[in-house]
């Protein structure tokens, strides 16, 4: 049986694409939940040193399919689309797999004013610092703005109702976007609300977020906005 080691479904963004991808595929594994506490002088010790047993880059997610440990999203991603060819975790066709190949890269390299600003918080519902964020950093309005015109192109090229027609890993890895979209209310388009809505709506996102509002968990360094739940 595989592991999954992730940390805490509530704020663990990189967590979340490879548990909602195996979830809503069909692919069996065993969870392992890392929490995560709160950092003295900028480090988690007590995560660090649990998660280094698997993974010696100490983060979270790692895969464990054996002897062998597979880390980061987007290793962890190609590898089940090795192991699971049957299953399509990219598009079919390969001018379709090359595009979701990009925009995954994209996903997983960029975006970084929205990542900051606006981290994912599930159980959290913060309108008005998105409306301060949304009017005081640029980075994020041209972050969302990107989001945004990639999401409705590839909609309409591909008659949706996911990014490439069927659920992907590229649905995977914007799953996480998805959540920051609605905690923070953030303005974009009918299009992309919708895209948003079928995404919380999909079985292996819905089991994420019943999970995340279940765990009843408050980590400081998290919560930029809040100091208590």
């Amino acid at each position: 049986m595989l592991k999954l080691y992730i940390g805490n479904k509530n704020y663990s963004s990189w967590s979340m694409r490879p548990w909602v991808l195996m979830t809503q595929k069909g692919i069996a594994f065993d969870e392992v939940m890392v929490p995560f506490g709160n950092e003295v002088d900028g480090v988690d010790e007590a995560f660090k040193r649990t998660i280094r047993a698997v993974n010696p880059a100490g983060t979270v997610p790692a895969l464990v399919d054996g002897d062998l440990a597979v880390w980061d999203t987007l290793a962890i991603a190609e590898y089940l689309a090795e192991q699971y060819p049957e299953l399509h975790l990219w598009p079919r066709e390969a001018p379709a797999r090359a595009r979701a190949r990009s925009v995954v890269a994209e996903m997983h390299a960029g975006f970084t004013a929205l990542r900051s600003r606006c981290g994912m918080n599930i159980e959290a519902h913060l309108p008005e610092q998105g409306r301060i964020i949304w009017r005081d950093n640029p980075g994020v309005r041209a972050n969302v703005a990107r989001i945004s015109a990639m999401w409705t192109e590839l909609l309409a090229e591909h008659g949706g109702p996911m990014l490439f027609g069927d659920f992907s890993i590229a649905d995977a890895y914007y799953a996480p976007v998805c959540m920051r979209l609605r905690t923070f209310d953030l303005p974009v388009s009918q299009v992309v609300q919708d895209y948003v809505a079928r995404v919380a709506a999909l079985p292996g996102v819905k089991a994420w977020i019943d999970g995340a509002l279940a765990e009843r968990s408050f980590v400081a360094h998290d919560e930029p906005y809040r100091s208590g739940r």
